[in-house]
């Protein structure tokens, strides 16, 4: 497969996450967490891991998709938060886990630099081609 096309998003650049092609078909999203991301407890606010979670996924189902031919949006994401992070590093990793030709179905896993899970998601993807 070859290598996905930068995430030149607006959000991207604003968040400061990076979008990568993992190994065995999975799509990768890591962040150093800063202050800016912290909710007023000072744990990685939930919208945050939320946002990780459905881009991991939505960066393995890309994968599927040679040439950037892939336009897809969230339909469902479900969030189940285990522990929070106040720093360091999370990396979220998503993976396929079924679907067809308009729908497809993701699961990703939040995890700090140690590899203790912060938070798992699933996703349902409407796709259209480009």
């Amino acid at each position: 497969m070859s290598a996905l096309p930068p995430d030149t998003s607006g959000i991207r650049a604003h968040m400061g996450y990076r979008s990568s092609a993992g190994e065995l078909e999975e799509g990768v999203c890591e962040l150093e967490i800063g202050p800016q991301h912290l909710n007023m407890h000072g744990l990685l606010h939930g919208g945050v891991v939320s946002m990780l979670l459905d881009n991991a996924c939505g960066v393995a189902i890309r994968r599927q998709f040679p040439n950037d031919a892939f336009k897809g949006v969230t339909v469902t994401l479900n969030v189940n938060f285990v522990c929070g992070a106040t720093g360091g590093t999370v990396r979220a990793t998503g993976r396929i886990t079924g679907g067809g030709r308009s729908l497809k179905f993701a699961e990703a896993v939040l995890r700090d630099e140690e590899g203790q899970v912060m938070a798992t998601g699933s996703a349902t993807f409407r796709i259209s081609r480009r």
